[in-house]
């Protein structure tokens, strides 16, 4: 297979035979619509081709040797509609388009104001072309705005898909992280205006920088010399994650000299956010110089520093929300008069990139980029050695811990009257002390002679990644385009626990409460260790990570059909270095652990055949294999130096079909979708009782069975099926109707196997299968509905709603409680099943919760005005709405698996409340954003 990859990308770069172009110039000039003032540094693009050009000071564009032909050029720029003019080349002629005006687009302030990863779509096509020039690349339409800014609160996931599958770029270099595959956004939150300009594709279409994925790719253009100069200052109110947020960005554009650079700064904070002690605090700066160095050549250096602590909320049982409500967080307490929270999240992990960009001649770029970021992230918790959980929701401290109560016998005790009483007290004291009381742990640890019982730590990473790619585009005839790229990337990621806060004491002592003798220590290299503040303990190992790629892509565009091939080929190759020798796992700990070495490929087509100028059938299809994610890896890497047995790489299948209609006032697409994900590896860590365990000596595990273990599920396959729909029709020239829709199935599709990594058996043990097929995935809805109305005035002000309707939410599922082991009971000596233990019981039990439907309808509008006659000068404001009417609501959930058996689980459902009940998470009420701006 290697061969086979390897022989493709060299065969299909030579069977295409390349015809002899006929060319010719387009030139234009953009302006304001209200000034007629020439605009600088507009983005001018012929679509389907490599051509990019930006206006001048006299707002003036120029290209030379276009293709001859019917074209589509795009005309963008910050803080206007975007305009798509359909435009015919006739071969050793110049094309002059004259003045070409952009209209002030004021409903821009939402995308720039709410929270949220993706830009709005592109503005009306006014041309009223027949054009056959193809589909616009990198289109955002109805559906996916919707998808964004009005579905994003409930969760809503494009397709079921979740970002690992999408591909994240800023300025081509990859931001999705090795460890887990996931972009970290808070990397570059709140520089809004400074990663303004994007560009997007969905599904597995094709990207110019990247093979991409089945979810599609973002790409964040940072260059200089492409924002539009001038200055916006900005200031915010909310009532979400943070309560106030200031921005102020600065554009140079690009001096006579060939000099340009952008700075921007921002910071949000709040004392308390929406849910209970949330605290937040984000300070983030961005700088881009671009330096021509003459008519093919430029360097751009980009800098982004975002540091980011926020409080996290719990997610809580029923049991907690009836006794506290939704926005209830476990996690804070008061300490001297102040909220503080014992779970923090913190980021800074600073980004640099250098680029070059090296336009070869007219038709050939060449985009390469070497980029480092470093830095950290830390997750706060209490430890505590000797002393008593302080989680105020810990299960003791709830009334479900007696009413559940069960005797020797099995028999239901939980309404006996001492019970009773015991429950009404623990619900009173849990109501009165229902918050961390920091003032209790510092006077215990103060009182037990200078060595602290419970502490605050943070489960760190410290990362230094180095990236390295090179993306070429080229046009190599009048209808071939290849695009092509390489990326080597290099992760050295330091993981440890940190002391944070002793909360009083003086030392901590580095030993497992949970184990004894040599097995209690983190580390025999230096047992019984005394830590204070800042030192490492606990676990601390080095992943190592190389990752290379490359692809090439070539897009053939027709008067009638454009279609593209692609393909791509990459190798993985994980280490973990371990730091300690870890008492459980002496032999296994220390020093590095054997390679895991991948290599992946894949390969994608689509095409769209134009039926006219307005109307299109497109179809794509991918196949492609994914390495594990270095998460995915390890199963207990903390400890030590394990690889997962069998493991494999992911095989991804997607294929869609869509029809489209683009006229002046109608836009619309429907799109049926198919997704099948094979081989997935998923890995989880939790407490479990009465799951059975034997130790090495064939006894129940602690006399108990009961254990923390790590729960690895192999071989798992899901499949995503299921259509999309959105339309878009301008009534009149101020009203405009907009209606979207998404009905799918995300289904588990097989029955995966599920080991679990016991620490106190020191051994993997195999459960089996897990009947998880049919069950339905968790983390988004399946079925979601929106209908909208808008209203623009001449006069710059606008306002617009919508209703949206979401459906079909899961529970996520225990795939341990779904194994034989579940009906297994343990103590019996012949082997049989739980009394009672039916297969119809056991469907009954673990029939997976389905949320409620979800009923949200939002408001948005804006105003702003022009303070002079210079085209940047206004001021406005822009306000929103969010679930207008407070609808509570789920937004996501889990199964816990402490109850990992038959009979725990009978009897956590006995009482009136459930000890191990799933845990919720809920979405936010009524919420507002409110936005002033300056832009001059």
């Amino acid at each position: 297979m290697k061969k086979l990859v390897i022989s493709m990308f060299f065969v299909l770069q030579v069977v295409f035979a390349w015809s002899q172009d006929r060319t010719a110039g387009v030139t234009g000039k953009v302006v304001d619509s209200k000034t007629q003032k020439p605009l600088e540094s507009v983005v001018a693009t012929i679509q389907n081709t490599t051509f990019m050009a930006l206006t001048n000071k006299e707002g003036v564009f120029v290209f030379e040797n276009v293709i001859v032909g019917d074209q589509l050029l795009e005309i963008n720029t910050a803080g206007y509609a975007r305009q798509l003019l359909s435009i015919s080349v006739t071969e050793g002629s110049i094309l002059d388009l004259g003045t070409i005006v952009l209209e002030y687009d004021n409903t821009e302030e939402q995308q720039l104001s709410l929270i949220t990863i993706t830009e709005s779509d592109l503005g009306d096509d006014n041309s009223g072309s027949e054009s056959t020039a193809g589909l616009l690349q990198a289109t955002r339409d109805v559906f996916q705005q919707t998808a964004a800014f009005n579905w994003g609160q409930a969760r809503f996931r494009i397709r079921g898909l979740d970002n690992e599958y999408g591909r994240t770029m800023i300025n081509g270099v990859l931001m999705d992280k090795i460890y887990d595959g996931r972009p970290q956004f808070g990397n570059w939150g709140g520089l809004n205006d400074a990663t303004r300009n994007q560009e997007f594709t969905a599904g597995s279409t094709p990207s110019d920088y990247t093979f991409g994925g089945a979810l599609g790719t973002q790409e964040i253009n940072t260059r200089a010399s492409i924002y539009r100069p001038g200055s916006r200052i900005s200031f915010s109110g909310t009532n979400t994650n943070y309560s106030w947020r200031t921005m102020a960005t600065h554009a140079s554009g690009m001096d006579k000299n060939g000099w340009a650079f952008v700075i921007s700064g921002a910071r949000r904070w709040a004392n308390e956010g929406y849910f209970e002690g949330t605290d937040y605090a984000a300070n983030s700066f961005f700088a881009s110089v671009e330096k021509r160095i003459n008519e093919n050549h430029s360097l751009n250096v980009t800098a982004i520093y975002a540091q980011n602590s926020r409080g996290k909320n719990s997610p809580n049982t029923k049991e907690i929300n009836d006794l506290a409500g939704i926005r209830y967080n476990s996690f804070w307490g008061y300490q001297d008069g102040k909220k503080r929270n014992s779970r923090d999240k913190d980021v800074e992990e600073p980004l640099f990139i250098l680029s070059h960009y090296w336009k070869i001649n007219d038709k050939t770029n060449l985009n390469t980029n070497v980029a480092y970021q470093f830095g950290s992230i830390g997750n706060s918790r209490f430890d505590f050695n000797g002393a008593n959980n302080p989680d105020p929701t810990y299960y003791r401290n709830l009334p479900s811990f007696y009413t559940t109560q069960h005797d020797d016998f099995g028999d239901y005790v939980g309404d006996s009257p001492e019970n009773i009483r015991n429950a009404e007290a623990t619900r009173t004291n849990f109501l009165n002390n229902r918050q961390v009381d920091w003032a209790a742990i510092y006077d215990a640890n103060i009182r037990n002679g200078g060595e602290s019982t419970v502490i605050l730590y943070e489960d760190r990473t410290d990362d230094k990644l180095f990236t390295a790619n090179t993306i070429l585009n080229s046009q190599l005839s009048d209808n071939i385009i290849l695009n092509a790229g390489a990326t080597y990337r290099k992760l050295k990621s330091e993981n440890f626990q940190n002391v944070v806060d002793l909360l009083g004491g003086q030392y901590y002592k580095d030993v497992d409460q949970f184990f004894s003798g040599d097995q209690s220590q983190p580390n025999l290299l230096t047992p019984n260790r005394q830590v204070v503040e800042g030192d490492r303990y606990g676990y601390n190992y080095i992943l190592n990570a190389d990752v290379m790629s490359a692809f090439t892509q070539f897009k053939f565009s027709y008067n009638k059909v454009d279609f593209y091939l692609a393909q791509s080929f990459s190798k993985s190759v994980y280490q973990r270095e371990g730091l300690y020798q870890n008492g459980i796992y002496p032999t296994n700990s220390f020093g590095k652990s054997d390679k895991a070495d991948f290599e992946n490929f894949g390969f994608k087509g689509g095409l769209t055949y134009k039926i006219t100028g307005r109307h299109f059938l497109d179809f794509n299809a991918l196949y492609m294999t994914n390495a594990p994610t270095m998460r995915n890896t390890f199963p207990n890497v903390r400890l030590n130096n394990n690889i997962v047995e069998d493991l494999k790489s992911e095989s991804i299948q997607s294929m869609d079909a869509s029809y489209i209609i683009r006229t002046p006032k109608l836009k619309a697409r429907i799109t049926g979708f198919y997704s099948k994900i094979q081989n997935a590896t998923d890995i989880g860590f939790f407490y479990s009782e009465g799951v059975g365990i034997l130790d090495q000596s064939g006894a129940l595990l602690a006399g108990t069975g009961n254990a923390f273990v790590a729960e690895i599920v192999t071989g798992m396959d899901k499949k995503n099926f299921g259509g999309e729909f959105g339309l878009e029709y301008q009534l009149t020239s101020t009203i405009k109707l907009t209606g979207t829709a998404a009905a799918g199935q995300y289904t588990f599709d097989n029955n995966p196997n599920v080991k679990l990594n016991v620490d106190n058996a020191q051994r993997v043990v195999d459960f089996g299968t897990s009947t998880m097929k049919n069950y339905k995935q968790a983390g988004t809805p399946q079925k979601a509905y929106s209908a909208g109305i808008e209203y623009r005035d001449p006069k710059f002000w606008w306002i617009g709603a919508n209703a949206n309707y979401l459906d079909d939410t899961y529970i996520d599922i225990s795939p341990l409680l779904r194994t034989d082991n579940f009906y297994n009971n343990f103590e019996d000596p012949q082997g049989l099943p739980f009394y009672g233990a039916t297969e119809e019981e056991g469907r009954r039990l673990l029939k997976q919760e389905k949320f409620d439907p979800i009923r949200l309808v939002n408001l948005v509008g804006g105003k702003s005005w022009r303070i002079s006659n210079k085209n940047r000068n206004t001021v406005g404001f822009f306000a929103s709405i969010n679930n207008v009417f407070d609808v509570e609501y789920k937004s996501g959930g889990f199964e816990q698996a402490r109850n990992a058996n038959f009979r725990e689980i009978q009897q956590d459902l006995q009482g009136p409340a459930r000890s191990f009940g799933p845990r919720y998470f809920y979405g936010y009420g009524r919420t507002y954003f409110v936005n002033l701006y300056l832009n001059f």
